[in-house]
């Protein structure tokens, strides 16, 4: 059984940054890509940020590239996304996500899910 859990969201003022945590628990994390979603209130779930199993090449919505950065750390069995620079319109629910097959920009591609972290963004 997989578990992840997400931690350190919270409220920022707009130009501050927040870095998220999202701990797994169960066998071969470092066997999965994984990534990190937000959904908005009224808003479709979307896509943030993937990282490969091995830590290599990252990708990132257009919205947040340049400002957000996404790491992982096998031997802990968890994985980061650093945020700056936030915006009132990054004010989300974050969720992290096991990768298990298919196009990484999905969230149908991924099988297990986190309980989410809230970040609020003030104006």
């Amino acid at each position: 059984q997989v578990q992840l859990v997400e931690s350190g969201g919270g409220l920022v003022q707009a130009g501050g940054s927040l870095r998220l945590s999202c701990a797994a628990s169960g066998r071969a994390f470092s066997s999965y890509d994984m990534g990190w979603f937000r959904q908005a209130p009224g808003k479709e779930r979307e896509f943030v940020a993937t990282i490969p199993r091995s830590g290599g090449s990252t990708y990132y919505a257009d919205s947040v590239k340049g400002r957000f950065t996404i790491s992982r750390d096998n031997a802990k069995n968890a994985v980061y996304l650093q945020m700056n620079s936030l915006r009132p319109e990054d004010t989300a629910v974050y969720y992290c996500a096991r990768h298990y097959s298919g196009n990484i920009y999905y969230s149908s591609s991924y099988d297990y899910w986190g309980q989410g972290t809230q970040v609020t963004v003030s104006s």
